[in-house]
């Protein structure tokens, strides 16, 4: 795959082996912007945009004269800006219940140089076949006042459908 700014967390969907991955969006482009990417890769040779183009429809300001947004794939759910998505999985396990199954959990690490902090927790993204239809919080607290005690980093499930959520 081409135009990937800094992808931490990959899987593959447990039904159709597509490859679904977070990337991270830049920094220094404002507090709001651009968005951290949900990216599906269902084919080999995609191109999402990076350098050119962030969050599917925001042209660089620098890098992206001459440069048409459209020509490169969209991420398929925008994430918050500066949230910092590292570390993702679908569930596959029977504990939870069946809505959660083969949906997207996300483990958001948070901002580093937003006025405000973002992120700090792991959100679901719902899917219908391979398009998300939601983005919410799943597990929140790791942000109290303003003020981050931890960061989400990855997502493991155990054998019993239990998930293990790691943070530094």
């Amino acid at each position: 795959q081409h135009g990937i700014r800094n992808t931490v967390g990959f899987t593959w969907h447990p039904v159709t082996n597509e490859l679904w991955f977070t990337d991270n969006g830049g920094d220094w482009l404002g507090d709001d912007m651009p968005a951290c990417e949900l990216n599906y890769a269902p084919k080999d040779g995609m191109h999402f945009g990076y350098p050119h183009c962030h969050q599917g429809d925001f042209p660089d300001p620098k890098l992206g004269a001459g440069k048409k947004c459209s020509d490169y794939t969209p991420p398929a759910q925008k994430l918050g800006a500066h949230v910092a998505p590292l570390g993702l999985e679908f569930y596959t396990g029977t504990m939870f219940p069946e809505e959660y199954r083969n949906q997207i959990f996300i483990a958001e690490h948070g901002s580093w140089n937003r006025s405000t902090p973002s992120g700090y927790r792991v959100m679901l993204v719902r899917l219908e076949g391979n398009t998300p239809v939601s983005y919410e919080p799943f597990a929140e607290g790791w942000l109290e006042g303003g003020r981050a005690w931890g960061r989400p980093v990855d997502i493991e499930l155990l054998p019993d459908g239990s998930m293990l959520v790691s943070d530094d």
